[in-house]
């Protein structure tokens, strides 16, 4: 596998120069990363019986296919891990006579008591949320500690949270893996609330959104996550909508700015009239050992990143996985269309989407080699056209500066 995996590196180094990218830099940093990604998880599908051919034929299909069917396949290999990795949660936290009853199935003591409005909810003018909600199904009485554990002994690994090895006193907490985790595989999901860009006006803090919140992450598409209402996670399954901080945020060690693809450009003009959804959140498990990627630290001088940032487009039809994906949407994101014009987003009318099916814009870390053991390390890709923290080394400076162009 040793020979296997050198081949698929060598691959990814010469593709990354393959002329067929965009010229412009920005997109053509984003077909980098996704010819990249459709290599890894490609190679993560093959298993362990993988032959010399069959990663040929990955090499090869990377050479051909265009970037909107490796975006497609990236997709549904990410799919296929999350599929198999809420399979494994099902296992391990309903019982036989839940199992089946999707995100909303089941039942609880608490089902038929309605919440009260969220504070986010009162602040943009929601109304209150309908006595008729989603049941919480019942799940078996483990801490997200025994959940970590039994994950482990399901799927190989699964995450800590520990001080980091990074040597910078702004690294603090750390993430690990504890276990072994093969090249190509969706290692940590990253939680929290989603903004489009319609509603970047919401972000708190705006528009100094990054001044006091160093986890915050932007998709290429401009969507962004904020994972500082989700902490560490919970010990329940719950309805949550992400509008209270928690007991366990993560803590900000220093006054850099630390966040990883951060918004460093001024946000655009608030839209007029915007309407946002009311409701009460989703059913999320908030016992998610792997909903950790805003832990995952920039790798310092002489060490290289071990995972990569992948968008996963998560179908909201798939309401047995729901459950498992650590997000929720702020507003509704099918109700407008943003078009970016340089460091600006404008408004352009109805959102016109070219498929029949709601999905959920998400990110995920990849892993780009074999893990074991060690702390997961991530390229931030600041901003180069902004002065950075002093911790910050780059890891590939035109990487950086094609993702902001």
């Amino acid at each position: 596998m040793a020979f296997l995996f050198n081949k698929l590196q060598e691959a990814v180094k010469v593709l990354a120069k393959s002329p067929t990218f965009a010229r412009d830099p920005r997109k053509m940093q984003f077909e980098a990363d996704i010819n990249r990604l459709f290599l890894y998880t490609c190679y993560n599908r093959l298993g362990k019986s993988a032959e010399e051919a069959d990663v040929d034929e990955v090499i090869e299909m990377a050479n051909k296919a265009s970037v909107d069917d490796q975006q497609k396949q990236v997709q549904e290999n990410i799919h296929s891990q999350t599929r198999n990795f809420s399979t494994a949660m099902d296992s391990i936290l309903l019982s036989d006579s839940t199992e089946g009853d999707g995100a909303g199935g089941g039942s609880s003591k608490n089902a038929d008591a309605a919440p009260r409005r969220s504070g986010l909810s009162l602040a943009v003018g929601q109304r209150g949320p309908s006595s008729k909600h989603p049941a919480i199904p019942k799940t078996k009485p483990l801490n997200l500690a025994e959940v970590s554990l039994r994950l482990k002994e399901s799927i190989g690994y699964t995450l800590d949270l520990k001080p980091s090895q990074i040597s910078h006193e702004a690294a603090g907490t750390g993430l690990f893996v504890n276990g072994e985790a093969d090249v190509g595989t969706v290692i940590a999901f990253y939680p929290g609330v989603i903004y489009a860009p319609a509603y970047y006006r919401y972000i708190p803090g705006y528009p100094r959104v990054d001044a006091k919140n160093p986890y915050l992450i932007t998709r290429y598409d401009g969507t962004v996550v904020n994972a500082q209402p989700w902490g560490s996670g919970g010990e329940t399954r719950e309805l949550w909508d992400g509008s209270r901080l928690p007991e366990n945020q993560p803590i900000s060690h220093s006054n850099d700015e630390k966040g990883p693809d951060r918004l460093w450009k001024t946000l655009s003009k608030p839209l007029e009239g915007t309407q946002i959804i009311g409701g009460v959140g989703e059913i999320i498990e908030r016992r998610n050992p792997l909903a950790l990627a805003h832990f995952a630290n920039h790798p310092a001088k002489g060490m290289a990143p071990n995972v990569m940032i992948c968008p996963y487009d998560f179908p909201l039809t798939e309401k047995e996985m729901r459950t498992y994906v650590p997000n929720v949407s702020f507003g509704n994101p099918e109700e407008v269309s943003m078009r970016r014009f340089g460091s600006f987003w404008w408004r352009t009318g109805s959102k016109e989407s070219g498929s029949d099916v709601p999905i959920m814009k998400a990110l995920v870390l990849v892993t780009t080699r074999a893990l074991c053991d060690e702390e997961v390390l991530l390229n931030y890709r600041l901003s180069n056209s902004k002065k950075r923290p002093a911790w910050y080394t780059p890891v590939d400076e035109e990487e950086d500066r094609r993702r902001w162009s």
